[in-house]
């Protein structure tokens, strides 16, 4: 419940400046506008995401790419780079990309691995009987996908989807810099602006209600179907469908995808390394903002991990109202601006804790606040595909609660604990608005000095902050990337 409180603080305050200020704010044309502006966003990101992660997934693990680890890698990739970097390396190149196409377009190109991953989790996890079934009996291979495969990678689009759909709502640095109004850059402006508090309280309101929306949405979408099977399946991996003539158009499509995600923006900031009037190479500066980064990412992304296991153990084990609405609580500040969040605690710390006010341990509540839902959506993943009959066994064999969770549940779970946790870290190493509301004074990240030297123009002085910020999830990532794969159900055609 903790991650509630955000929520809490937004409809009180909007509740106590009454029903009039209340109609006069929600009902201006401007609210229609930026209604229209965020779903017409989370619509097309999602879209684009979900058709680029199924689509790149489907080819990896279930046709006969070249080099599938590689490619494994290099779509996971994009989550080293952040979204505002991304838009700040598009936006320094062509001004092109701003408005709509452009922000679905990097949206999509920064966020799409989040929906890659757990696919790529599911179709490794499919029992390919099913789809050489589907084979013998006339199937071609865009209809066994449709018909076979993609009902049962459904738990994976939809939970990926949400942390899609949650992001972009909540985004404000990549959408800034490309010139797209949304809920979000709107709250910026009020509160950072004219400090019109009511407004941007009321704005945040209409955020969460478009955010329990996409919650309820994804809740009635998943259902209740079970994907857990006992055992490892078939020892061997699914065939691998030959490419023919579409060998060399698909591997185009590939490299297209994570040039688009990643080489722009390496490319861009390489270039304004070289050419940027601003450049400068603060040694002892980037040493500093490093350390920091890495201190908080490591534990924010520790608390927040260790707090996500028992929300997603009474989720999966232990299904009801009350832990349906403990885990969804999670997801809720995942889709407010960082700003919302940290103002909130501002607001609550200075009434019922003034002496922790400006300290490291506030930033890290924030950030579990934050990203608590990416930790709980991937435990909770491993869970489901975690067969609950070994626990039974356990139970019956007189090993305790505690016994069976150590012994039996964590080994199943680890890897997607590690994922979490890797998913979380680069979240918190790469979060900006928040930090540099809440971060002690004189602490700085390397996302806010970037952030500082971008907004003044200075792209050369701004590249090496974003590069390293780069570098500085790069090993995460490569982490993600690993365990996308399991190298034993590799087999060519």
């Amino acid at each position: 419940m903790f991650t509630l409180l955000p929520l809490l603080h937004v409809v009180g305050y909007a509740a106590s400046v009454g029903w009039d200020v209340a109609r006069a704010e929600l009902f201006r044309p401007r609210m229609a506008w930026l209604l229209w502006h965020s779903v017409a966003l989370v619509i097309g990101g999602v879209a684009l995401s979900a058709v680029l992660a199924t689509g790149c997934a489907w080819v990896v693990e279930r046709t006969a790419i070249p080099a599938p680890r590689l490619w494994r890698a290099l779509l996971v990739a994009p989550l080293a780079v952040p979204a505002f970097v991304n838009g700040y390396a598009w936006v320094s190149l062509t001004h092109a990309v701003e408005g709509y196409l452009g922000a679905v377009l990097i949206v999509s190109l920064s966020y799409f691995p989040f929906i890659y991953l757990p696919v790529t989790a599911s179709l490794m996890r499919l029992d390919p009987e099913f789809e050489d079934t589907a084979h013998t009996l006339g199937l071609g291979g865009w209809a066994t996908f449709l018909r076979v495969v993609l009902p049962q990678l459904r738990p994976a689009l939809l939970g990926g989807s949400l942390l899609v759909a949650l992001h972009l709502l909540a985004e404000f640095g990549a959408l800034q810099m490309l010139r797209y109004p949304t809920f979000t850059t709107a709250i910026y402006e009020q509160f950072g602006t004219t400090f019109n508090g009511p407004s941007a309280n009321l704005t945040a309101s209409v955020l969460v209600l478009l955010c329990l929306i996409v919650l309820v949405g994804e809740l009635r979408l998943r259902g209740t179907a079970s994907v857990v099977r006992v055992g490892a399946g078939v020892a061997r991996a699914a065939t691998r469908l030959p490419l023919g003539a579409a060998r060399l158009p698909t591997i185009g499509g590939l490299v297209l995808v994570t040039f688009l995600a990643v080489g722009v923006p390496v490319m861009s900031l390489i270039h304004w390394m070289i050419v940027g009037s601003s450049t400068a190479f603060p040694v002892a500066d980037l040493v500093q903002t490093t350390a920091t980064t890495l201190a908080l990412a490591a534990v924010g992304a520790a608390v927040a991990t260790v707090g996500a296991i028992p929300v997603a153990i009474l989720a999966v084990r232990r299904p009801s109202a009350v832990s349906t609405i403990i885990e969804r609580s999670t997801f809720t500040a995942s889709a407010l601006p960082g700003i919302v969040v940290a103002l909130s605690l501002v607001g609550l710390v200075l009434a019922a804790a003034p002496a922790i006010y400006q300290t490291a341990a506030v930033l890290v509540g924030a950030y579990v606040m934050m990203f608590a839902s990416r930790a709980v959506v991937g435990v909770r993943a491993a869970l489901d595909h975690a067969p609950p009959v070994l626990e039974d066994v356990s139970g019956a064999l007189g090993l305790t609660s505690w016994a069976t969770f150590r012994r039996v549940t964590l080994p199943l779970v680890a890897p997607g604990i590690a994922a979490a946790t890797a998913l979380v870290f680069i979240a918190i190493a790469t979060e900006l608005t928040a930090t540099l509301l809440l971060a002690p004074i004189g602490t700085r990240t390397l996302a806010t000095q970037f952030w500082s030297e971008s907004s003044a123009m200075a792209y050369g002085a701004a590249a090496p902050y974003a590069l390293l910020l780069v570098l500085l999830s790069v090993p995460a990532t490569i982490m993600l990337g690993r365990m996308a794969g399991d190298p034993a159900r590799e087999v060519t055609a």
